[in-house]
């Protein structure tokens, strides 16, 4: 439950310099104070009364502001979400892209060295993604050494290429 707290005019009931006081100064303070009271009481009784008054609603241009707010409030919330999708979306294909990079290079150290060869087979692939492997041989360095390029595509668009060495051993 809310009090109100209401203050009189500090100096309201204070005799004036022309003012005559009561000849029993005990009955003057009795009456100052029942006016003291009457007053605060009156003027607690105003303020409530006003507030009551006041309190007419939601306007048109409030709630039109309010629904503005709360648009703006939503849109950024689904943005942010769509964002965050898209880059959990990227990440993983990442992911997979890596590792299918990594299993692929693996899987080719483990094969036997041919160095007449232009490919290795591939390993297989989650739907959507492709493995090209591409053999090159380095200049200048004999036929011991063979550069590996594998490159992982998904959907056509290539998303990784990395390229290690093959070692004659």
């Amino acid at each position: 439950m809310s009090r109100l707290f209401c203050h009189p005019e500090p100096f309201a009931f204070r005799h004036s310099e022309g003012a005559k006081r009561p000849k029993n100064l005990t009955q003057g303070k009795v009456r100052e104070r029942s006016r003291f009271f009457a007053t605060l009481r009156m003027t607690c009784l105003a303020r409530v009364k006003v507030g009551v008054q006041d309190q007419r609603g939601l306007g048109l241009v409030e709630a039109l502001v309010a629904v503005a707010i709360l648009g703006v409030a939503v849109v950024a919330f689904v943005v942010a979400l769509s964002t965050g999708s898209i880059a959990v979306r990227e990440g993983d294909q990442e992911v997979v892209a890596q590792s299918l990079a990594r299993t692929q290079l693996e899987y080719i150290k483990g094969c036997s060295y041919n160095s007449t060869a232009t490919t290795y087979p591939t390993v297989d692939t989650p739907e959507g993604y492709a493995i090209s492997v591409e053999v090159g041989s380095i200049p200048d360095t004999g036929t011991d050494i063979q550069k590996i390029t594998v490159t992982i595509s998904r959907d056509g668009e290539d998303i990784l290429t990395v390229e290690d060495y093959k070692v004659n051993r």
